[in-house]
């Protein structure tokens, strides 16, 4: 029997529709367009449902056959959603309070797909984490209350089956796939404790001795916690608003690592910056991060935290593995010109190198061998359209929405894992009428005094990196843990003095530069020389942090450009403790 053909539902100011997807890419037949402008549309989990509302009335159709299911009169619903094995629908609307009526009314509704009941209302005043959560079997469902995770059992939303109180808890996350159920949660700190995250298998919320793992750590404002498909391990990635060095726009990031069986660990990233995006392989052995700054960095890390692969530098900024896990497409969007790299992650080769300007969304097809994507509004409200690609590169489908008009959303109809089997990568473009985009090469940035002068090979604003395999040989394999840490230290710290190099004027044979090392912490019997000569390296280093920062681009501010002027006077007294002197 062949696979099933995926639909894309398209919501914009034209209406709500669906387009049977590649290879046909017309509207459905079986899905009346809705003219009215919609507010929202859901999938259900296993695609068989499709729901939206349009302002008026929340509605749920058969996707095989376009049949009405149930219609709800629900004429301000902002969100909805349904339960994975499709009993519930759930609907949020914004919470309002009057003058009559100052506790206003639960805004959080759960209805019975079956009868049209509603089965229970809650208040939920934060549009953030608003749909409850459910196990794969509907076994258990889970809200956050008022610092405590409350869980009910089999859909029965009168009673409180469980509860996980931890002080001022904010975030959880719901393991996928079958029983036992595993939820991570996070509690930020305060008062100079550190925050943490905790694994907890359910119903054993016994405290801090019942967790399966543990990791705390400084630097967190807010994280988002991201579960493999097998349900053995999350990401963690921690984020503070700002940056107290100044090094970064984005604040700083970190990312961590724990696993149901107790491990945990700070995944080390080779580069300075932020840390753009984290993906897991549907594989749940591997997962890619984009990191640091521009050029950002891809490497993909094994379950030990250790790199398989590095994709060198690049202008991206998001990771999207195939549904199979065979294809991962490296992209840089948003601020960036579109530019994707997909990438064979079986032989680690690249395939094609398309660019797609001004996108704002991407997501692949349940098939494996499509992709959408779109400009939406708002985050730009001009040029909105959408394009469906082959991985090769190939335009298959594009839209351009009208002038006067926008697109809001776009999103594949999902299938159960699978519904569509892995199939060899291709490295030959897929015919198209359309064509396809090549990215173009990118020039080097020439600076305003430099543009009318010959070119020279010398002239880089960074050091570009290759792809390379970073799995160990036969000789490293004998190495212990700590000396691989440090071998990759050295690596890294060798990287960025590179990147410094090309934007450093070489000095006169005759007036060699003093070369900073790292040596061995000094003991020169005297503490207070020891503390001084600790200060001098501290500083130094910060010196080449911010080298660091201006050859990425960063403007400096003029107490940095003051500082960097001390350098060689702090070398030299350095030199000068250092011999005793």
């Amino acid at each position: 029997m062949a696979p099933p053909t995926p639909h894309l539902a398209v919501r914009g100011s034209e209406g709500t529709f669906l387009l049977l997807g590649p290879p046909h890419c017309e509207e459905s037949p079986t899905f009346q367009r809705d003219e009215r402008q919609g507010r929202y549309v859901a999938f259900s989990r296993d695609g068989t449902l499709f729901g939206w509302s349009n302002g008026d009335k929340v509605s749920v159709v058969k996707m095989s056959t376009g049949e009405l299911v149930k219609s709800f009169d629900l004429p301000k619903t902002a969100m909805l959603g349904f339960s994975p094995l499709n009993k519930v629908l759930v609907t949020w609307k914004q919470y309002t309070k009057t003058q009559d009526n100052p506790q206003g009314d639960a805004n959080l509704q759960l209805w019975d797909l079956q009868t049209g009941n509603c089965i229970k209302a809650f208040y939920q005043k934060k549009a953030e984490g608003w749909c409850p959560r459910w196990a794969y079997d509907e076994s258990i469902a889970v809200r956050c209350v008022n610092n405590e995770l409350h869980f009910f059992e089999n859909n029965n939303f009168e009673t409180i089956a469980n509860k996980l109180h931890l002080q001022k808890v904010s975030e959880f996350a719901l393991s996928p796939g079958p029983q036992p159920s595993k939820v991570a949660v996070y509690v930020p700190g305060s008062k100079g404790a550190p925050s943490f995250v905790r694994l907890y298998q359910y119903p054993n919320f016994g405290g801090p001795t019942s967790a399966l793992a543990n990791k705390s750590f400084f630097k967190a404002d807010k994280v988002a916690m991201l579960w493999n498909n097998k349900a053995s391990a999350v990401l963690v990635t921690a984020s503070t608003e700002v940056d107290k060095t100044g090094a970064s726009y984005y604040g700083e990031q970190t990312l961590h690592y724990l696993a149901t069986n107790g491990d945990s660990a700070v995944v080390q990233l080779p580069k300075n910056g932020p840390i753009y995006d984290v993906s897991w392989s549907p594989n749940s052995s591997e997962f890619c991060v984009v990191y640091g700054f521009m050029p950002a960095k891809a490497t993909v890390f094994n379950l030990k935290c250790e790199p398989v692969f590095d994709f060198g530098t690049g202008p991206r900024n998001a990771a999207f593995y195939s549904p199979q896990g065979h294809i991962l497409v490296l992209a840089g969007f948003g601020n960036l010109r579109g530019q994707m790299e997909v990438w064979d992650v079986k032989k680690y080769k690249q395939v094609f190198k398309p660019e797609a300007a001004d996108t704002t969304f991407f997501s692949w097809c349940p098939d494996g061998e499509h992709i959408v994507t779109a400009t939406c509004s708002p985050r730009l409200r001009v040029s909105n359209g959408y394009q469906i690609w082959h991985y090769t590169g190939t335009v298959l489908y594009k839209h351009e929405t009208p002038s006067g008009k926008e697109l809001w959303e776009v999103v594949w109809q999902p299938f159960l894992p699978g519904t569509f089997p892995e199939k060899a990568v291709k490295y030959q473009a897929a015919s198209s009428e359309l064509g396809s985009t090549q990215a173009k090469p990118a020039q080097a940035y020439r600076p305003p005094a430099l543009r009318n002068k010959p070119e020279s090979s010398s002239l880089k604003l960074h050091e570009e990196e290759p792809p390379q395999s970073m799995k160990l040989g036969a000789g490293d394999k004998q190495m212990s843990k700590a000396a691989l840490k440090n071998q990759r230290r050295r690596e890294a710290k060798k990287a960025a003095k590179q990147e410094n190099k090309s934007d450093e004027a070489p000095a006169p044979e005759s007036e060699p530069q003093p070369v900073r090392q790292n040596p061995a912490p000094s003991t020169h019997g005297d503490p207070e020389t020891d503390k001084k000569i600790k200060n001098l390296k501290k500083k130094l280093k910060a010196i080449d942090e911010l080298k660091e920062q201006q050859a990425a681009g960063k403007p400096m501010q003029k107490n940095q450009l003051e500082k960097m002027q001390k350098e060689e006077q702090l070398l030299k007294e350095l030199e000068e403790l250092e011999l005793g002197l």
